[in-house]
């Protein structure tokens, strides 16, 4: 055989009979291919339609359980909307025995952050929703809760309530007098109980809860109670987390450390965690606040008559009742001093704008130093804030020049009772810091100058009758012991013209000294209108500003 003919041969083409079986080879395989596929899919529908029919068969026996009374059950609207039509017309013609009002009524019970305060205007829904929130886990044998009110009288006015309620909710369920209790079939407990004091909130130590409420919280004047109960937090099952649970109004006794406590530390309804160090390491806490309006009771809200009672109110107690506002408080010393207005959000201060600080001392109690920016209209601007305790003079002066580093502070405001000699050696403190290079001169001393400090931070506040409608003074977002202590001091029983000293008044005080170290005068703009403007003199001859 030739080359040629051999080259023919080889690359001569495959007879039909070969492609056949080649493309029946390659059409069979496909075809077990899909079918492996559908075969997959079709298991992994029947998977999950099994577990849905498991689903369907639990939530159903639920519902048969709940209705029939044979266990007791909380029906959730997930397991309501799932039932078959039929189930949901049977559940439907039954009588609701609560249902929540949308909007902060249904977050507060819904929340799952360990301690939440639900909070603000008064006819809210707040106490009936703290009846229903320990309910949750009321089916589970394990579960004890513990309701406080302040008083017996106040205890029992939720008692009543829950009379009206539970046996509903839970039939089979007892209440003990004696005890002040109730017992449910699962075995779960709720106690209430009353704690004026430290010494009945002892009665408490010792005992295991799962669940802690405690109703009008601000009425307590300090935090002592609620830590002291939160202690007894303790759960031995798994499958119960535990929780602390607080409603109130503002405008009472305790509003302040209730404030400080849930309302400042975040926006309204965003949880935030609080670090607590334990021998296991650090821990973290959840908390969130929930503000509650009139308007949030569909209730109430659709008669008049109470909106009307709340409305007609003075204005301080309808702030507080009727909008729940935290910063609204009877006899405080600065009822114009409104966050909308006097707070704004921090930016960088103009290169013209002349700066100076103005500060309070202290060892034992807080220090506060505040920065002033003076815009070209002569309005005060507080853009930074120190805020510090029990560190020394030197530490002190040290960390003020380490903050102002980089601009130019014309003059430092300090208490004049800081150059008070300390015994009969040594420098004083005022001493002590300017030796560091934190120069500073003395606030003003003389008579009526707390009177006249005070008159001051009005004018500043007060907002201003031109078109601009601007106050005179206004705090940056970042001051916040300054924006958290102004609208809480109260006036001074012996002389209302000044503020109560007994209170957290530092930052105040540090104001103060700067507001009368720049008097109100008539605007930059006026000089057109041969207004005089009083020339800015030193106050302290031997530093020379």
């Amino acid at each position: 055989m030739s080359d040629l003919k051999k080259d023919l041969i080889e690359i001569a083409p495959p007879k039909p009979k070969q492609v056949a079986q080649k493309k029946a080879k390659r059409s069979v395989k496909q075809i077990l291919i899909r079918s492996r596929k559908k075969v997959a899919k079709a298991e992994q529908s029947l998977i999950s339609a099994k577990r849905s029919a498991e689903n369907t068969k639990n939530k159903l026996l639920t519902i048969n359980k709940a209705l029939t009374g044979k266990e007791t059950q909380l029906l959730t609207e997930d397991i309501i909307e799932s039932a078959p039509k039929t189930v949901k017309e049977h559940i439907n013609q039954q009588d609701v025995i609560f249902r929540p009002n949308n909007g902060p009524q249904t977050e507060f019970l819904a929340a799952p952050e360990r301690e939440v305060f639900y909070g603000g205007a008064r006819g809210g829904g707040k106490s009936y929703a703290m009846l229903v929130d320990p309910l949750r886990y009321c089916h589970k044998e394990t579960h004890r809760a513990l309701l406080i009110r302040r008083t017996m009288p106040e205890l029992r006015d939720l008692i009543n309530h829950s009379q009206r309620l539970y046996s509903k909710a839970f039939p089979g369920a007892k209440w003990r007098e004696q005890e002040k209790e109730w017992r449910f079939p699962s075995g779960a407990k709720i106690e209430f109980g009353y704690a004026e004091n430290m010494t009945d909130a002892l009665r408490y130590q010792g005992q295991s809860y799962t669940w802690i409420g405690i109703d009008e919280l601000p009425q307590y004047p300090s935090p002592d109670i609620y830590n002291f109960l939160r202690s007894s937090l303790r759960s031995v099952d798994t499958e119960i987390p535990v929780y602390m649970r607080a409603t109130g109004n503002p405008g009472n006794i305790g509003s302040q450390w209730v404030r400080e406590m849930f309302v400042d530390p975040a926006v309204p309804n965003f949880a935030f965690d609080i670090n607590i160090d334990t021998p296991n390491g650090n821990k973290v806490i959840t908390r969130r606040f929930i503000p509650a309006k009139l308007q949030d009771n569909p209730y109430l809200i659709q008669t008049d008559d109470y909106y009307v009672m709340l409305a007609s109110l003075p204005e301080i107690q309808r702030k507080q009742f009727l909008d729940g506002d935290w910063d609204a408080f009877e006899d405080s010393a600065f009822p114009e001093f409104n966050k909308s207005i006097h707070v704004v959000d921090p930016f960088e201060v103009p290169k013209g704008w002349q700066k100076f600080r103005a500060a309070d001392w202290g060892y034992s109690s807080p220090a506060c130093v505040l920065w002033f920016a003076i815009d070209y209209d002569n309005n005060l601007w507080i853009y930074r804030e120190l805020y510090t305790q029990k560190i020394t003079a030197d530490v002190f002066a040290r960390k003020v020049l380490m903050l102002e580093r980089d601009e130019y502070i014309r003059y430092g405001v300090l208490d004049a009772s800081t150059w008070a000699k300390r015994g009969d050696i040594g420098p004083s403190i005022a001493e002590t810091m300017i030796q560091t290079g934190c120069r500073w001169r003395p606030s003003d001393r003389t008579p009526k100058s707390r009177i006249s400090g005070k008159l001051e931070i009005h004018k500043r506040l007060k907002v201003s009758d031109d078109k601009k409608k601007e106050p005179g003074l206004r705090i940056f977002s970042t001051c916040r012991n300054l924006i958290r202590t102004l609208p809480l001091l109260p006036l001074d029983d012996n002389n209302p013209e000044d503020v109560n000293t007994h209170v957290e008044d530092h930052a105040y005080d540090a104001l103060r000294y700067g507001c009368m170290s720049r008097p109100m005068h008539t605007s930059y703009a006026n000089r057109f209108n041969r207004t005089p403007k009083p020339q800015f003199q030193p106050a302290d001859r031997i530093f020379g500003y």
